[in-house]
């Protein structure tokens, strides 16, 4: 295999790391409680408007909206919103800097006027534009965190369900987010999921050591039912990709469908996001010694 450019690739996915940092949360108002929520339904409703491209206030990646509080790694959009249930709808009723609730000593300046103009009513918009599901951790003891994608949304354990129409509210419920299936593998727990996968991948009889060296950075993905639905070599992706850095392609598909074979079987517990099952990924870093040992 043509190994030129590895060390810029990685390089190049590791500043691309830095680039995608957490970002802080929008909020809802139920029950009189102000939640977290991770449901970007202002930047559905910009994406609408053409005048400005679908930017708000003219804003750029890191500037609040006026400009004035500096750069904000956690808050490229400039703004948070706060949305509101009442009755059977959805609403939003503030447009705010980054941050602004943060100072318990003074009142956040709402632009939301400047945003919707006359489809304010009553101080608050009316969400018209959006259909589907939103979801918002349900407040009890036992709830916690049980996937984040590293940059914005939170899946938990327990959340509220609300399935919307055109802003109105046709069902709020609660869902649970992780089943722990019997014989399952626990998936809360990525550097017990990345054990499993190597050690399975560890102990495969593989055949072909002396002729292909299968070294390489490897996306493993655990699909919507708990089983290993893909693997891919994260770097080549593309037939193109395929063709340039690998002597040939034989070498290349004997690695991908061995890592396969060793994992075919296994089964996870399910995850699931607003009640629905998803899948999830986990990155592997295999090494083939001279000696036939592998390492992860």
């Amino acid at each position: 295999m043509n190994r030129i450019l590895i060390i810029f690739f990685l390089s190049f996915s590791v500043l691309n790391s830095f680039a995608s940092s957490p970002q802080v949360s929008d909020y809802l108002i139920y029950k009189n409680d102000t939640i977290p929520t991770y449901n970007l339904l202002v930047e559905q409703y910009l994406q609408t408007r053409k005048e400005d491209k679908g930017r708000l206030f003219d804003l750029s990646f890191r500037n609040s909206i006026e400009g004035t509080l500096g750069t904000s790694l956690n808050c490229w959009r400039g703004y948070q919103a706060i949305y509101e249930i009442k009755n059977d709808s959805l609403f939003v009723n503030a447009i705010i800097d980054c941050h602004a609730l943060e100072n318990k000593n003074q009142i956040p300046e709402n632009y939301i006027r400047k945003l919707f103009g006359e489809k304010v009513q009553n101080n608050k918009v009316f969400i018209d534009w959006f259909s589907g599901n939103i979801s918002f951790p349900t407040k009890r003891t036992d709830n916690k965190m049980i996937s984040w994608d590293g940059v914005f949304e939170r899946i938990f354990m327990y959340e509220n369900i609300i399935e919307i129409e055109n802003g109105t509210i046709n069902k709020i419920s609660e869902q649970q987010n992780y089943v722990d299936l019997k014989n399952g593998i626990d998936r809360l727990d990525r550097e017990n999921i990345k054990n499993v996968l190597f050690n399975r991948i560890k102990n495969y009889k593989w055949t072909k050591k002396d002729k292909f060296d299968c070294s390489e950075h490897y996306t493993v993905t655990i699909g919507k039912n708990g089983k290993i639905s893909n693997v891919v070599m994260t770097e080549y992706q593309t037939e193109e990709l395929i063709e340039e850095y690998w002597d040939t392609k034989r070498e290349y598909n004997y690695c991908v469908k061995s890592i396969q074979r060793a994992l075919k079987g296994l089964q996870f517990d399910i995850i699931k996001r607003k009640g629905i099952p998803i899948e999830s990924s986990v990155s592997l870093e295999i090494w083939f010694n001279e000696d036939g040992t592998i390492e992860n």
